[in-house]
């Protein structure tokens, strides 16, 4: 069974004593939500700078560190660069590749998510593949054919086995900080492509363990709505993420919506 899955997309928000802060808000009301970390995975996506100090902060815990984005290559005359393996020696586990930020104002390209793809995972971290739809695509009812596109070029050239160790977000251009989102029918027809296109390309194993994750606009009120999609395994959040009680609230949500989560099992 795939586990529920948070992750908290910082952005470029928190300076270091902030997330530090944010650090001991966050496990004080946690610690008030029994078995959580026996139920589902919770991960922060700090900033750059905010990372180091803030994985020493968690290592003794049950929350995941990740990075929001990686260059390729391990070292090298790459000014500015950071490598997964420098990540991960600073405590990420995870990373955020191809975020529809990144694509729109970086110029990354279907190729150059697909090369920081097999980055991440030569570094020993669990890349969180962003895919989604602008607002003009949409309207052309082109939705399933940019999903399709981005899931395959990421991911077609990897073996099953690294396959099963990605994680894809579906996070539509239109819906990020616009207060707008699909409807739940919606998510679950992009999620149940996705999952075809994963058993298409490294077979049924790899599709029912992959998980899914997702993002835009997510919020307390509505991340219920999107859980319930037998096809999505949790959310990436961003701007609701930014407040600890928001966060913390959404964890609590998930605990109570199954008699199960309640007891850890």
């Amino acid at each position: 069974m795939r586990r529920p899955w948070l992750a908290a997309n910082w952005k470029m928000y928190k300076t270091v004593p902030e997330s530090l802060a944010y650090a001991q808000e966050l496990w004080h009301l946690l610690s008030d939500i029994k078995g959580w970390d026996q139920a589902l995975d919770l991960a922060i996506f700090p900033n750059a700078l905010a990372l180091w100090p803030f994985a020493e902060k968690w290592a003794a815990t049950a929350i995941g560190i990740g990075a929001q984005n990686l260059d390729p290559g391990t070292e090298g005359a790459l000014t500015g660069g950071t490598s997964g393996f420098l990540l991960r020696e600073a405590g990420a586990r995870f990373v955020i590749v191809g975020h529809s930020e990144r694509r729109k104002y970086f110029g990354e390209t279907d190729e150059i998510v697909r090369t920081k793809t097999e980055a991440a995972l030569e570094a020993g971290l669990g890349p969180i593949v962003c895919v989604g739809e602008s607002q003009d695509e949409r309207r052309q009812g082109e939705t399933l054919k940019v999903v399709h596109r981005q899931v395959r070029q990421a991911i077609e050239t990897l073996e099953p086995s690294h396959v099963r160790r990605v994680t894809i977000a579906y996070e539509p251009v239109w819906a990020i900080g616009s207060g707008l989102v699909p409807t739940p029918e919606e998510v679950a027809r992009v999620a149940e492509a996705i999952r075809a296109d994963v058993a298409d390309l490294a077979g049924s194993e790899a599709r029912d363990q992959i998980r899914i994750l997702y993002g835009g606009s997510v919020n307390d009120q509505n991340l219920l709505s999107f859980l319930d999609t037998p096809d999505v395994d949790g959310a990436l959040i961003g701007g609701a993420a930014l407040n600890a009680a928001n966060l913390a609230k959404m964890a609590r949500r998930i605990m109570d919506r199954d008699p199960l989560m309640k007891s850890g099992q």
